[in-house]
């Protein structure tokens, strides 16, 4: 089939707890934007029947349509049963790019149903470029340990199938379109082609501490942190109303817990306020950032981290650090 013959991007939409995950919302809003571009319509894809108020939220996102799946073998995500699905719904409706996010889930399946359609599969992508001349869409991404930004196209097959990771578009609902279809879909599953069998289930314990996702201030510390100074920069963070975080050097260090870590192996941030302190400023970590105000201390003033930073200075960060807390605490 020509690309011609390949309409409309859709959205998958995954369920946590009844209720839409985010990374769905956000992916929903940036597609409309494409989907503006293109001239295409927007469609969300779930694999469940949605609760009359999640679909009201899609609805909210500029959706023009959903398809919604019912049939036995998906009460509980498995691969085998939202590969298949997936399968049989590109296969009859054709989109021309389908977007999942990149959680657990997303990422298990994503890329098998993409391989059954006998296409591509971008993973992790920070930026989608919508091409008017090929028509294609162009999935930009950190590369070489973060070096360089690649960026991926699927030029001849489709649906274009890619992952983006939760927190890397904005949740900004863009309005309703006047029309909006509903389509219902019986796509059962058997039971005794699904490989593993659910024994129990107990939830992740939350620890707040670790939620740093939606915190207004981040004072983030970088590969130049000492390992004694670590608790100086959490107190910081406490003063200003925030929370400390990390790079991945640090976080491979054993110090601070790796859900601290920010940046595209990390947690996307989008905070009110981020501080780096000793942050070199690899494009892998400040692809996760997108701040209202990004201050940057280190001592080398050539880092790269001057080049992203509304304010910068080229300075101690321990002897930062103490100076900001002394003023703080009015010493």
């Amino acid at each position: 089939m020509a690309k011609s013959d390949y309409r409309d991007m859709w959205v998958y939409l995954e369920l946590e707890d009844g209720a839409l995950s985010p990374v769905s919302l956000e992916l929903c809003c940036e597609a409309r934007r494409l989907c503006s571009e293109s001239g295409e319509r927007l469609i969300g894809v779930s694999a469940l029947p949605l609760p009359e108020a999640e679909l009201e939220r899609v609805r909210d996102c500029g959706a023009d349509g959903i398809i919604m799946a019912g049939g036995a073998g998906r009460e509980r995500y498995n691969t085998e049963a939202y590969t298949a699905l997936f399968t049989e719904l590109c296969r009859k409706y054709r989109p021309s790019a389908v977007f999942v996010g990149a959680t657990v889930n997303g990422r298990d399946f994503a890329p098998r149903f993409a391989a059954r359609l006998g296409t591509g599969c971008t993973s992790d992508a920070t930026e989608l470029i919508y091409n008017p001349g090929t028509r294609d869409i162009e999935f930009v991404e950190p590369a070489a340990g973060g070096k360089i930004m690649a960026v991926i196209t699927i030029p001849e097959l489709r649906p274009q199938v890619g992952t983006i990771r939760p927190g890397t578009f904005k949740y900004s609902p863009g309005g309703r379109r006047e029309a909006f279809e509903v389509i219902e879909e019986d796509v059962p599953f058997p039971a005794e082609e699904i490989r593993t069998k659910l024994l129990g289930f107990r939830p992740n314990e939350f620890d707040a501490e670790l939620d740093i996702g939606g915190c207004d201030t981040i004072v983030c510390v970088g590969n130049g942190v000492k390992d004694e100074s670590i608790p100086k920069y959490r107190a910081l963070a406490e003063l200003l109303g925030g929370k400390l975080a990390c790079t991945r050097p640090v976080a491979d260090r054993g110090l601070p817990p790796a859900k601290l870590q920010v940046g595209q192996s990390g947690v996307m941030i989008k905070p009110k306020l981020y501080i780096g302190f000793g942050v070199s400023g690899a494009v892998n970590h400040v692809a996760g950032v997108d701040a209202g105000l990004f201050i940057a201390v280190n001592t080398d003033p050539s880092a790269p981290i001057f080049n992203y930073c509304d304010y910068g200075l080229a300075a101690d960060m321990d002897e930062t650090c103490d100076a900001l807390i002394k003023a703080l605490k009015g010493e």
